[in-house]
């Protein structure tokens, strides 16, 4: 059953935006999308403040970045940094279509938020997506990126939806590369494989928000569809862009997965932490009980929305010291 407020932000966001139609081109689906965000994104919070950078790729292409930073931090006092990616089905979604969560994280947690524009599908495949936040990731580890005076705390990577998917899989490459720095891992109703998982891939198909068929829809955007067009197989996915087909889930940061109740992705983060814990690893499942896909913008008014949103400050503050 859904939450009541959660009814009436399903009610309201129909009112506005009618959802990913693959019938329209990616240009028009992405204007609709950012209109929606626009009209459900509230001013910066008084206490935070913005900044725009843009970090040059070493294939050459620009990546666009935005640090939000609470005015304490500006005045000196220490902490750590997220790095957020977006979600969006690696199709939708920009810098300013999710200000509305990583502005209020860095308003609720003190801690330096830096958002990352990474290229879209379908004129990007993967590993594009991959390959860039793979790229700010690193470049955060050496303190190459673009700001002044970021914070000496840890590194930490969050997400939502396919911004999880990011953030988990580059956790795993830093781990089979033997990379260290990233001290905490945060991914909110994730879409971690190619086939959400069961029982939710069935039972919550046709969910509001987002349907198995959008999970389709955009996985075929930007891995590709499971055959080509002749009827032959499609070339082989990325193999690290899939953290549910990863072989090792060992070596991981402490992890926090949040999971919504009306969701056919709702399994992915139930099953990531799963193995995780059984690999030995620190692994915590949260479930919003009534919450949808993309309920995060719904913080203002639903009580599941703020618990979510507390429980992913609250974990992103507990690993945001250096050891």
């Amino acid at each position: 059953m859904l939450e009541p407020e959660i009814a009436a932000f399903i009610a309201r966001t129909a009112a506005i935006y009618a959802g990913h139609s693959t019938s329209l081109p990616p240009s028009e689906q992405r204007a609709i999308y950012e209109r929606y965000a626009a009209a459900l994104t509230p001013p910066l919070p008084a206490d935070v403040i913005a900044e725009d950078a843009v970090f040059e790729a070493s294939a050459g292409h620009p990546i666009r970045l935005r640090l939000y930073r609470n005015r304490g931090k500006a005045r000196g006092t220490p902490c750590g940094t997220v790095l957020y990616f977006h979600g969006g089905g690696f199709v939708l979604g920009s810098l300013d279509s999710h200000e509305t969560v990583t502005a209020r994280l860095a308003a609720d947690t003190g801690l330096d938020v830096i958002a990352v524009d990474y290229r879209l599908a379908p004129e990007h495949r993967a590993p594009a997506a991959h390959d860039d936040c793979l790229e700010i990731t690193l470049a955060a580890l050496a303190g190459r990126l673009p700001f002044d005076s970021l914070s000496e705390g840890a590194l930490q990577l969050a997400g939502d939806s396919a911004g999880a998917n990011l953030a988990a899989s580059i956790a795993m490459r830093l781990r089979d590369d033997g990379v260290q720095g990233v001290r905490g891992l945060a991914l909110v109703y994730p879409m971690l494989g190619t086939e959400p998982q069961m029982p939710a891939r069935e039972s919550e198909a046709h969910a509001p928000m987002l349907t198995l068929a959008d999970v389709h829809a955009f996985r075929d955007l930007y891995w590709g569809a499971s055959e080509d067009k002749h009827g032959g197989e499609r070339a082989p996915y990325p193999a690290w862009t899939i953290p549910l087909d990863a072989a090792r889930f060992d070596g991981l940061p402490p992890t926090l997965a949040i999971g919504v109740e009306h969701d056919p992705l709702r399994d992915d983060a139930r099953v990531f932490v799963e193995r995780v814990n059984a690999a030995g690893g620190q692994g915590r499942l949260w479930i919003g009980t009534g919450l949808v896909h993309g309920c995060w913008r719904a913080l203002e008014s639903s009580p599941g929305v703020k618990a979510l949103h507390h429980t992913v400050c609250q974990f992103l503050g507990e690993h945001s010291a250096l050891p």
